[in-house]
């Protein structure tokens, strides 16, 4: 193997096809994360209290199956390599569940609520079992971090387009295609979306390859995991993961909350085809796509570290600043919600490549390539948080005495304005201030590329 070919500059072609399967994935999570907690309140009519029950008591399965995918991927042996075949294989069960997700049946309230229970359980192993491997596929993509850096900023700019999609374009598609019943207006929304995220993984997997050929894996589960929890930056990364993803999915399950009750949306159209609910979103993430976008320029000025203190501190002043203003501030809210969207796109870019650092370091320690664990370990971290995210608010809600689809007291306002802004500010806040002990600097990531390519090397 030619392994001065293999750290050559990614292609474009390459780096848009690898940033393409994050949208998929965004066409779902996205739209789990800002509509899935209306959907089952304000339309399938579920108790704020039980779907955000719901929300952490499914992650027992993910903390079963997110590590497991890794240990799987990391074992797997194919002609397509470990991780991309995923993308294959896993893209139409992805599609398929995500549609029952929103199926509607009619049910009693307890069938309801178990059918909820089942379908986000079997939509979340579906996610696990094409995400784990699409994540951990940025660790072979190429051996070199800047390149690393360069296809993750790929991916999140595709990520907050797919988001941006959903946020712009679900509302009116649920509105169009429904009529009156909003039911039938997800199910059929998500159809289309379910379509094109097939089509998008398969386009992945078709314009990607594994640079990075690891030996065969040959270390028992025990000793991965044993080399997982002695990375200290890694256990560091995980939980500012978490906390930051509570912070972003506690402030966008709000949004429909906040603009609705709040800001006195009506559902009219406040900008072309969007009304304010989805202006918002929508100008939010166009924000991350350029924090996204200007992310390796900012690498390139400071440590990966201080960027993230920096971005997550900024993150929670402006949405502290935003429980202040009034409803009539709609304009001004949007400005600082989109600057804060703006930090998270640099944020979550600098968090997955730093994942990938995590990954390398371990390989440098250990002698072991466990890219799937590390990052599946780092997924469940993620989705772990955006349960937490999208449950906090279902239980401020309760706690606060919401009742959907009526005038709201001011208690019950109080308890939206707290859980749009105040609550993710905090995590936010914590987010950063946690990044002080994170040790993988740039001096000691060129060490690690440069021994590890000698090592490949010299196995050849």
């Amino acid at each position: 193997m030619n392994h001065n070919a293999n750290k050559a500059p990614l292609t474009f072609k390459e780096k848009v096809g690898y940033g393409l399967g994050d949208m998929a994935s965004n066409f779902y999570m996205g739209f789990f994360g800002l509509f899935l907690l209306y959907y089952y309140t304000d339309v399938y009519g579920l108790s704020p209290a039980a779907v955000a029950t719901m929300l952490l008591v499914t992650k027992v399965v993910d903390a079963i199956s997110d590590p497991a995918m890794g240990l799987i991927a990391d074992r797997t042996e194919s002609r397509w390599g470990k991780y991309r075949p995923y993308l294959l294989w896993a893209a139409i069960p992805y599609a398929l569940l995500g549609y029952l997700l929103f199926l509607g049946p009619e049910f009693s309230d307890s069938g309801k609520l178990i059918f909820a229970y089942a379908s986000y359980t079997l939509v979340m192993l579906a996610y696990t079992a094409i995400n784990v491997p699409y994540s951990a596929l940025l660790a072979v993509i190429s051996p070199v971090a800047q390149e690393r850096t360069k296809a993750t900023q790929f991916r999140f700019i595709f990520a907050s387009t797919g988001t941006l999609a959903v946020g712009a374009l679900a509302k009116p598609l649920v509105g169009w295609l429904g009529g009156e019943d909003e039911v039938l207006g997800f199910r059929l929304t998500i159809i289309l979306f379910a379509v094109l995220s097939v089509l998008i993984f398969w386009t992945t997997f078709a314009t990607t390859r594994e640079r990075v050929k690891a030996k065969k894996h040959d270390s028992s589960i025990r000793e991965d995991f044993s080399a997982l929890l002695k990375n200290k930056s890694w256990l560091i990364l995980s939980c500012t993961g978490i906390l930051v993803v509570v912070g972003l999915v506690a402030r966008f399950a709000s949004l429909a909350f906040y603009t609705k009750y709040y800001m006195q949306d009506d559902g009219g159209t406040y900008f072309l085809w969007m009304g304010r609910t989805s202006f918002i979103i929508s100008c939010g993430l166009i924000g991350q796509m350029i924090g996204a976008l200007v992310t390796p320029f900012l690498v390139a000025k400071f440590e990966k570290h201080h960027l993230m203190i920096g971005m997550n501190g900024l993150h929670a002043l402006l949405l502290a600043t935003c429980y202040f203003l009034s409803p009539e501030q709609y304009a001004l809210t949007v400005i600082f919600h989109s600057l804060g969207i703006f930090a998270f796109g640099v944020t979550i870019t600098l968090l997955f490549a730093m994942y990938t650092d995590c990954a390398e370091y371990g390989e440098w320690s250990t002698g072991d390539n466990s890219a799937g664990l590390t990052v599946s370990a780092s997924m469940f971290s993620l989705k772990f948080g955006s349960a937490i995210g999208g449950a906090l608010p279902g239980f401020i809600l309760a706690w606060f005495g919401f009742v959907a689809n009526e005038v709201q007291t001011g208690t019950a306002i109080t308890g939206i304005r707290l859980m749009s802004n105040v609550l993710p500010a905090v995590f936010f806040a914590l987010g950063g201030l946690l990044m002080f002990f994170y040790k993988i600097d740039r001096s000691m990531l060129f060490q690690v590329e440069e021994e590890l390519h000698q090592r490949r090397s010299a196995a050849e």
